[in-house]
């Protein structure tokens, strides 16, 4: 399979998932939610605001693309952080989410490469719609081990961060590291890395 053929497979994927309109969703919510608890001082304020945010992309996508389910996974994630906050009264706790996603991530992508089921090989070879991922290629498998532990460094670097950040109540400081090393910006570096690693003609030893 060509890289351009992968390439194209692996946009679809990605739209199927949401896209990029789910990615602008997170960094939004984050965003619009630590603006607005600085400015009035009140959680559940800043919570409802960051639910309206989004659920007002939401209503635009589902009017634009008729797809409903991805917008209310959307609203249903910071709906729940939202939730957290409010009930706790700490603005902190909007982020709890995040720091929890980053290390259950982590741990998964690193067993996965401990089995030897590396969870890169399983998303290609569902794009690539082949069993397994090729996992039978030692080639391939070398490249899908390394894409898989770019997130694992990615997953802990950002849970190195954000659980320190949290434990000591640094909501700021927290909530601009979790939109960047949780959210969009550090996800689209290893992707950019793994689109490399795994081109075919990238040799990797």
């Amino acid at each position: 399979m060509s890289l351009d053929v992968l390439t194209r497979k692996s946009l679809s994927l990605f739209d199927a998932v949401g896209g990029w309109r789910t990615v602008v969703e997170s960094v939004v919510s984050r965003v619009v939610f630590l603006v607005a608890s600085l400015l009035t001082g009140r959680v559940w304020t800043a919570a409802l605001i960051a639910v309206g945010a989004v659920a007002v992309l939401g209503v635009v996508r589902v009017w634009t693309d008729r797809r409903p389910w991805p917008a209310a996974i959307g609203l249903a994630i910071v709906g729940g952080s939202a939730l957290l906050a409010g009930t706790t009264g700490q603005a902190i706790d909007f982020y709890l989410p995040a720091v929890v996603i980053q290390a259950v991530q982590g741990a998964v992508f690193l067993l996965s490469m401990l089995v030897r089921w590396p969870v890169a090989g399983l998303v290609v070879g569902a794009v690539r719609r082949e069993r397994f991922g090729r996992r039978h290629d030692p080639a391939a498998r070398r490249r899908y081990q390394l894409c898989t532990a770019v997130f694992v460094v990615k997953c802990a670097i950002a849970t190195a961060v954000l659980m320190p950040l949290y434990v000591a109540g640094q909501t700021t400081a927290l909530g601009i590291a979790a939109t960047l090393l949780g959210g969009a910006p550090s996800a689209g570096a290893c992707l950019y890395l793994c689109w490399r690693i795994l081109r075919e003609d990238s040799p990797i030893a």
